[in-house]
């Protein structure tokens, strides 16, 4: 991580490691208030983005890095209240793609580098990584229209990169996404790559 993300980060409330997140604390104390997970999260998540997104230039920062810790944080925030983890990986998707505001090929890339944050940080924290491949890839679905590509493209996007970065992290994290991808989700069904072979 760079000196200048870290930055950034914090102007934002994130920080890295374990310790206090406001942005996770933000997400449990409005999901314990308004028992809405899945709003919550994409209220979240979007504001958040829209935000890293005026100040990131002047920071010396990517969007891509800053909605990486954004988007560690929510997932942290998710795992951390306990809720339906395909829920709230849809919902950080969802909000992604409404807080950056990327249209066709640069949407689908913020899509990827989303789906292999999400799933790295899922593994660290032990949690399922095929629940949130499956989420993932039913928030690129719902939000396509708004990327303004076709469903099964940002469908196939969002679980290509699950299970890519899946496959990096163990055989467990790969196992768990490509045996939840096997099967139809949102009426679509995602055709993966095979696994690279170790060298």
């Amino acid at each position: 991580m760079t000196e200048a993300l870290k930055t950034q980060e914090a102007k934002m409330g994130i920080q890295s490691g374990d310790g206090q997140h406001p942005i996770k604390e933000g997400l449990a104390n409005a999901i314990q208030a308004t028992g809405d997970v899945f709003g919550t999260i994409v209220k979240t998540v979007s504001e958040g983005i829209s935000t890293a997104a005026k100040t990131t230039g002047q920071a010396g920062v990517s969007v891509l890095e800053a909605v990486g810790g954004i988007v560690r944080t929510a997932v942290r925030g998710s795992l951390g209240v306990g809720k339906d983890l395909i829920q709230g990986t849809k919902a950080i998707v969802m909000g992604v793609i409404k807080g950056t505001g990327e249209k066709e090929e640069a949407a689908l890339k913020q899509l990827s580098h989303t789906a292999r944050t999400v799933i790295r940080q899922t593994a660290e924290m032990n949690g399922d990584a095929g629940a949130a491949a499956t989420g993932l890839v039913l928030g690129a679905i719902a939000g396509a229209k708004e990327m303004g590509v076709d469903p099964s493209k940002a469908a196939t996007a969002a679980g290509v990169a699950a299970a890519e970065e899946a496959d990096q992290i163990g055989s467990v994290a790969s196992e768990q996404v490509r045996v939840a991808l096997k099967k139809e989700i949102g009426g679509i069904t995602v055709v993966l790559p095979e696994p690279a072979k170790k060298q």
